[in-house]
C-alpha cells in the first residue's frame, strides 16, 4: 500500500563549466549505473544493488558538486535500498541529507521535495514513529497538491498513505477521512475519463480504479470500525462504502452488459448500429494496437514492413471511423459515455429498481492488512431496508469452504491434484465414479458456509428473491447448494440429500455481474420485442473418438450415439423424438479430447463425443415455447455457417430465446491457445473455411447480433471464465453478453446431460405455465422436482445445481 518512489535523476543538468563531449560521457556512466540500480531495485535484489548505487552516488557529486539534484536523486535510491533491508539507520541520514538539496537547488516546493518527504515519512511510520511522520506526510500532500494538482495521482497516494499512517494507530475517524479523500479523488478521475467517448479508444487497460481495488478495501475495513465505534455514523458509512466497495470490484461481464444496455437505450436502429461497429471497433483497434508494438519490438531481420504498413493504414481507417461516430454520439447520444461505462449504483437507486419481493445481496472479501484480519463484508438491499455487517469468514476460509463444496459437486473440474483430498481427507476415485458412488458433498460444510454468508441477513432476505453479486471464490458457488438448517445427518447417502434444507427451496436465486447491471438491464436495456419465440442448435454430428484406439466396449457404444445422432435429423412428430428422452450420456471433461496444436481443425471438432441426447431437450423445449420445427437446428443444419448466416441476415436478432444444446470448452481445453467456445457440426472435408471449422469461439460469439431475453447454455461450464483462473463469466458469458444477451442460463461444471434436458425442459414448462414466475423462479421451480424426483441419484445437488441465472432472472416488467 505504501508508496515509496524511486527519483529519475536529471542526467543533463550538469554545472555550464563541463564541455559538452563531457557531460554527454557523465550523463551516459550515471545513466547505465542509474538503470543498473532501478533493475536490481525492481527484482527485489536489493543487496546486489548497494554497490552501483553507492558509486552512483559518487559519480554524480565527482561530475555534478555535492549539491546538485543528480546527486540527492542517487542519495534517495541508496536510501530506499536500505530502507527495503530494514537498514533504517543507514537510510535516515540520506533522506535528510536529499531534501536539504532538493531545497537548495530546486526550491523548497518541487515535486522532488515532496517525495523525499514521503520516503522519509514511511521510514519513520515502519519505526512507529508516527508523530515524526505525520508532519512529512501532510508537508508532501501539500506540496503535491500545489505544484501537480488537487486531483494528480501523486496527490491520491499522499491521501491514502496519510489514511494508512492513522489506520494503523486505530484512528479509524481520521484513516476513514483521509481514505474518503483519495477515493473520492479516483472516482473523479475515472468518471472523468469517460466523459469523452474519443477517449474511450485504447480501453483495456487496467483502470486507476481497479488498480487502487487493494486500497478501497482497505479503506471498508477502517469504515466499519469507525461505524461500531460511533453508531451514529453508521448508516452513512453503510452508504459510501456500498459504492467503495462497487469501485472495487467491477468486472468484465459487467462491461459487456454495459455496453450492450447502452446499444439498446439509443431508441434508434441505426444509431444502436452505430455504436455496435464502435465497440467492435475499438475491440480491433486494441489487438492492431498490440500486434504494432509486438512488431516493433522484433529485430530488424524478423520484421514484416508490409504487413506493418497495411496494419497502420487499417488503424488510421478505425481511428478517423470512430471520430465519425464520436460526432454523432456526440449530438443524438449524449449519454453513451455514461451507459458504456456505468458509475457505482448508491443504496436509494438499488431501491427503485428493485421489486417488493426482491433483495440485492454483496459480497466483498478484503485481505488481512496490518492489525486487521481478512474478513468478508456484505451488503444487503431491499425496496425499503438496507443492512451493512461484517463476517469473520477470512479469505483463505472462504476459498476452501467454496473449493470444499465443489470437490462434492464437480469430479471432472475439481478432482485434479491433491486439492480436494487435503479439504476432505476422503479418496475419491475414476473407480468410484464409474460406480456411480456419490461424489463427497458436505453438508455440514455448506450449512457452515450459508450461516458466514446470510446468518446476519437472514431477516431481510426472509421470502424474497435473492439478487447476488459475488466476487472472489464467491463467483465459483452455485448459491442454491447452500444448507439453511443444520443438517439432522451430514452422511452422504440419497435421504440425507432429500431432507437437507437447501437454499433453492426458500428462493429464486439470480446472479449479477455488478450492482450497476441492475440499472443496465432494468432502466437501459430494454425487453426483446423479437416476432419469434425460441431457435435452438445442437445435436452436432461428431464421430468420436478413433475407434481404433478402443476397446470393442467402448467402440460399438459410440458407434451407436453417431447413429442415433445422425437418425435424429428434426422434430418432426413428438413420438419420434420422445424415444431419445432415456438416453444416457454426460457432457463432461472426459468428452472433450485435447490435441497438442495451436489451431482447431474440423477433424479435431468431429473427435468430439457425440450428442444425440440434445436433440430431445431442444425438441422438447421448441415445443413448450410453441417454435417452429424448422428454428431447431439439429445434425447437418447446426452448424457455424448457419448461425453466423443468420446473424449477417439479422434474422438470429428475430428470436427471444436462443439455446445451445452441445459440448462447451474452456480456454485451452480443446488446444493449448483456444479460446472458451461451443462445439457445432464441423463442415465437411473441402467445405471448411476461416471461421467456419466447427467451433464457435468466444470472439466468435461476441460478433453475433442478438435480440435475446434468455440463452440458454446448456453445455459444460459455461459459468466458467477465459481459463481455470480467470474471472467467472469472463469467457462464452460476457460474449453473449455483449452480442446481446439480457439474460444468461450457464453451468458452474460439467452437467449430466439427463439430468440437463430435464432441468431445462421443466424451467420452460413452468415459465409456459406461469409467465410471471420469472426466469430465476421457472429454474428454482425445475430444481426441485429433481430434488423430489423418483430417481434418488438426482437428489444429489450435483445433478440439480449445475445451472445459474445470471442478468435479469425476473419476468420483464
Amino acid at each position: 500500500m505504501r508508496r515509496i518512489q524511486i527519483i529519475a535523476l536529471i542526467f543533463l543538468a550538469a554545472a555550464s563549466a563541463l564541455s559538452l563531449q563531457a557531460r554527454a560521457q557523465d550523463s551516459d556512466d550515471i545513466g547505465t549505473l542509474n538503470g543498473q540500480v532501478v533493475r536490481l531495485y525492481q527484482a527485489g535484489k536489493y543487496a546486489e544493488a548497494i554497490i552501483p548505487a553507492k558509486k552512483l552516488v559518487g559519480l554524480a557529486e565527482q561530475k555534478f558538486g555535492p549539491d546538485h539534484p543528480n546527486v540527492g536523486g542517487s542519495l534517495n535510491n541508496l536510501a530506499l535500498l536500505y530502507y527495503a533491508q530494514g537498514r533504517y539507520a543507514e537510510a535516515e541520514p540520506l533522506y535528510k541529507r536529499t531534501i536539504t538539496i532538493y531545497e537548495k537547488a530546486l526550491g523548497p516546493d518541487h515535486p522532488n521535495v515532496g517525495t523525499t518527504l514521503n520516503n522519509l515519512a514511511g521510514l519513520y511510520e515502519s519505526q512507529g514513529r508516527y508523530a515524526e511522520a505525520e508532519p512529512l506526510y501532510k508537508r508532501s500532500l501539500a506540496i503535491s497538491e500545489k505544484a501537480l494538482g488537487p486531483d494528480h495521482p501523486d496527490v491520491g497516494q499522499s491521501l491514502n498513505n496519510l489514511a494508512e499512517l492513522y489506520y494503523v494507530q486505530d484512528d479509524w475517524a481520521t484513516a476513514a477521512q483521509y481514505f474518503r479523500r483519495g477515493t473520492d479523488l479516483i472516482v473523479a478521475r475515472t468518471r472523468r475519463s469517460t466523459q469523452t467517448v474519443g477517449l474511450r479508444l485504447t480501453g483495456q487497460k487496467t483502470t486507476e480504479a481497479g488498480r487502487a481495488s487493494f486500497g478501497f478495501g482497505i479503506s471498508i475495513k477502517a469504515a466499519h470500525r469507525l461505524a461500531v465505534q460511533k453508531p451514529t455514523d453508521a448508516i452513512q458509512l453503510a452508504s459510501e462504502t456500498f459504492q467503495t466497495a462497487q469501485w472495487a470490484l467491477g468486472s468484465d461481464a459487467a462491461a459487456s452488459l454495459a455496453k450492450m444496455a447502452a446499444r439498446q437505450a439509443t431508441g434508434d436502429p441505426q444509431l444502436a448500429a452505430d455504436v455496435r461497429e464502435r465497440q467492435d471497433l475499438v475491440d480491433e483497434w486494441q489487438k492492431r494496437d498490440a500486434f504494432r508494438t509486438a512488431a516493433a519490438s522484433q529485430p530488424p531481420n524478423r520484421r514484416n514492413r508490409q504487413q506493418e504498413a497495411q496494419n497502420a493504414a487499417r488503424l488510421a481507417d478505425i481511428d478517423k471511423r470512430i471520430a465519425g461516430i464520436d460526432t454523432r454520439l456526440a449530438a443524438d447520444f449524449p449519454d453513451y459515455a455514461n451507459l458504456s461505462n456505468p458509475a457505482p449504483l448508491t443504496i436509494t437507486e438499488v431501491q427503485e429498481q428493485l421489486r417488493a419481493n426482491e433483495a440485492l445481496v454483496l459480497f466483498l472479501n478484503t485481505p488481512e492488512w496490518e492489525q486487521t484480519p481478512s474478513e468478508t463484508f456484505i451488503w444487503v438491499v431491499t425496496k425499503t431496508a438496507s443492512k451493512w455487517v461484517r463476517s469473520d469468514l477470512t479469505r483463505k476460509a472462504l476459498a476452501d469452504h467454496v473449493d470444499a463444496l465443489r470437490c462434492g459437486l464437480d469430479f471432472d473440474g475439481a478432482w485434479k491434484g491433491t486439492r480436494c483430498f487435503d479439504l476432505l481427507n476422503v479418496v475419491y476415485t475414476n473407480e468410484d465414479r464409474n460406480k456411480r458412488k456419490p461424489l463427497p458433498f458436505r453438508l455440514d460444510r455448506a450449512h457452515v458456509l450459508y450461516d458466514a454468508l446470510f446468518g446476519q441477513i437472514g431477516d431481510l432476505i426472509a421470502g424474497k428473491e435473492l439478487l447476488v453479486v459475488p466476487s472472489g471464490p464467491l463467483t465459483k458457488l452455485p448459491f442454491q447448494t447452500l444448507v439453511t438448517e443444520k443438517p439432522e445427518q451430514t452422511s452422504l447417502t440419497a435421504h440425507a440429500f432429500r431432507k437437507a434444507s437447501w437454499l433453492a427451496q426458500k428462493h429464486a436465486i439470480t446472479v449479477l455481474p455488478a450492482v450497476s447491471s441492475l440499472v443496465s438491464l432494468r432502466q437501459h436495456a430494454k425487453a426483446s420485442r423479437a416476432e419469434k419465440s425460441f431457435i435452438g442448435f445442437g445435436n452436432p454430428l461428431l464421430d468420436g473418438p478413433d475407434p481404433s484406439k478402443l476397446n470393442e466396449l467402448y467402440a460399438r457404444y459410440y458407434r451407436e450415439r453417431v447413429q442415433q445422432a445422425r437418425e435424429f435429423k428434426a422434430c418432426k412428430e413428438k413420438s419420434t423424438w420422445q424415444r431419445f428422452a432415456s438416453l444416457i450420456g454426460q457432457r463432461n471433461a472426459s468428452d472433450i479430447t485435447r490435441i497438442d496444436t495451436n489451431r482447431i481443425t474440423p477433424a479435431m471438432i468431429r473427435r468430439q463425443t457425440p450428442l444425440p441426447e440434445t436433440a430431445n431437450e431442444l425438441c422438447e423445449v421448441a415445443d413448450d415455447a410453441g417454435a417452429a420445427p424448422e428454428d431447431v437446428y439439429l445434425g447437418a443444419r447446426a452448424t457455424e455457417a448457419s448461425l453466423k448466416q443468420l446473424s449477417a441476415d439479422g434474422d438470429l436478432a428475430r428470436y427471444r430465446v436462443l439455446h445451445f444444446a452441445t459440448h462447451g470448452a474452456l480456454a485451452g481445453e480443446i488446444t493449448a491457445t483456444s479460446e472458451p467456445g461451443l462445439i457445432l457440426t464441423p463442415p465437411k472435408s473441402g467445405q471448411a473455411g476461416t471461421g467456419n471449422d466447427g467451433y464457435l469461439s468466444a470472439t466468435e460469439i461476441a460478433g453475433l447480433k442478438l435480440n435475446a431475453d434468455w440463452v440458454i447454455l446448456s453445455a459444460c461450464n459455461t459459468a466458467g471464465g477465459e481459463n481455470q483462473n480467470a474471472e467467472a463469466l469472463s469467457g462464452m458469458a460476457r460474449a453473449f453478453i455483449y452480442a446481446g444477451a439480457r439474460s444468461l442460463l450457464v453451468s458452474h461444471w460439467y452437467v449430466d446431460s439427463n439430468a440437463t434436458v430435464s432441468l431445462i425442459t421443466k424451467a420452460f414448462a413452468a415459465l409456459r405455465r406461469d409467465p410471471q414466475v420469472g426466469r430465476a423462479g421457472a429454474l428454482r421451480q425445475a430444481m426441485l422436482v429433481l430434488i423430489r424426483d423418483k430417481d434418488r441419484r438426482t437428489w444429489h445437488p450435483e445433478y440439480w445445481a449445475p445451472f445459474i441465472v445470471v442478468g435479469e432472472g425476473a419476468v420483464a416488467r
